[in-house]
């Protein structure tokens, strides 16, 4: 009982982070300009993209080494977060 009112607390307060049921999601290169994919090493090394919240965009590549930073930033991308698993967060502002 609290684990549900918590969750609607939550979001209530944080609608763009609790989703009401697991979305399917997006081709791995919908929604992302053609600078920002070719930044991230192209689509081939696209394996999924989500939307994290209304500034955020979570991306899973297939190989990290080939994301170029100063491409990003070039194409407007205002912060890059590199977590585990080829995982890396976008920090795109409003446009995410």
């Amino acid at each position: 009982m609290f684990d549900q009112l918590q969750k609607a607390i939550w979001k209530a307060l944080t609608p763009d982070l609790v989703p009401d049921a697991p979305s399917m999601q997006a081709a791995p290169d919908e929604g992302l300009s053609a600078a920002i994919v070719a930044a991230l090493g192209g689509v081939d090394n696209l394996q999924s993209q989500q939307p994290v919240a209304l500034t955020r965009v979570r991306v899973t590549l297939r190989d990290v080494s080939r994301l170029d930073e100063q491409a990003l930033s070039d194409a407007g991308v205002a912060g890059v977060m590199r977590l585990e698993n080829g995982v890396v967060h976008l920090i795109t502002g409003l446009r995410a």
